[in-house]
């Protein structure tokens, strides 16, 4: 493989999106700096094991701590020379925003500043981050649109998510900070986060225990498998951004939203169990229907996320067996 010289810091390369497209940095020949708080949100044993199997590769340097550490990120900024920053680093979830509101503002705002802050005074030539489809809200129109107005947040997640791209928009415009918003669709895939619906689901399922199905299944998410997101955020990093457009939003998803009790039927079929249903209404801060329009996304960068959701559990159901030896 022909070695590529381009270093990228990527915050939150623990995470499940930043895990994934460090390694998959690394097998296209970058170097990759990756950072981490390994906060306990979920699981710690997950993330380090995550870890492992990146941190061995001599093309990567692991740096435990928090985008909300000024001082540790301006030191990182000073000791290497960054050709693209990706900011996965975030408090995720949207109903723990209603419990711990205080989280979401110093790890997505205030850390979110600071590495705004760093990029425009190390003149970063990309930053990429993580923005999130909770923005649309009780968005009426499908598909959302990234032309759509996103003024009505319905979690405090959603809000600072917006608010990231209202930042990021102002560093562009004052600064010529080329900025890159990314609007994740449920994402999805093999060592995938504990908290989303995929993971507790199918744990529920193998231990026989009931599922909690909001809004009785009639939820519509469009759901988007982890390569199309790497593949994605990797052509972006290879695209040089437009100097007379240095501020840019996509969506990220499938683009063909799934029934959730669809989902589940899939989900049940490769785990050989069938789910023991809960139904509920719907939770405050949750939509009923997400659907990525991702026109934009596709003329820029010539890719769109192909992973079926069939193909997609299949897959996240071998490794979940695998990594929790599940035997039939």
């Amino acid at each position: 493989m022909q070695k590529n010289s381009k270093s990228i810091l990527v915050t939150g390369c623990a995470g499940f999106i930043g895990f994934h497209l460090t390694k998959r940095l690394l097998d296209e020949g970058f170097y990759v700096i990756g950072i981490d708080n390994m906060n306990d949100y979920y699981d710690t044993t997950l993330k380090y094991d995550r870890l492992k199997m990146v941190m061995n590769h001599p093309r990567f340097q692991f740096v435990k701590g928090s985008i909300e550490n000024m001082e540790l990120l301006e030191n990182l900024f000073c000791w290497y020379d960054f050709d693209t920053v990706v900011n996965l680093a975030a408090q995720p979830g949207v109903r723990y925003s209603l419990e711990n509101p205080h989280k979401y503002i110093q790890s997505n705002i205030v850390g979110f500043a600071n590495i705004l802050e760093c990029c425009k005074k190390h003149k970063i030539p990309h930053l990429i981050y993580a923005s999130s489809s909770s923005v649309y809200g009780n968005n009426k129109k499908i598909p959302f649109s990234v032309t759509d107005r996103v003024d009505n947040p319905i979690s405090l997640y959603a809000a600072t998510k917006k608010a990231n791209e209202l930042m990021a928009y102002t560093y562009s415009h004052l600064y010529h900070l080329p900025t890159t918003g990314l609007r994740f669709f449920t994402v999805y895939g093999p060592w995938g986060r504990p908290d989303m619906a995929l993971f507790k689901f199918a744990n529920a399922i193998v231990k026989q225990q009931p599922i909690e199905i909001y809004n009785y299944g009639n939820m519509k998410r469009d759901f988007t498998y982890i390569d199309d997101i790497t593949e994605s955020i990797l052509r972006l990093i290879n695209k040089e951004p437009s100097p007379e457009s240095p501020y840019k939003i996509y969506n990220i998803g499938n683009n063909q939203p799934v029934q959730l009790n669809d989902f589940i039927q899939v989900l049940e079929k490769h785990l050989g169990k069938k789910a023991i249903k809960k139904l509920l209404p719907i939770q405050p801060g949750d939509v009923p229907e997400t659907f990525a329009d991702i026109d934009e996304l596709v003329k820029d960068i010539d890719y769109k996320p192909q992973v079926s959701i069939e193909e997609g559990i299949e897959k996240f159901v071998e490794w979940f067996k695998d990594y929790y030896k599940i035997s039939e």
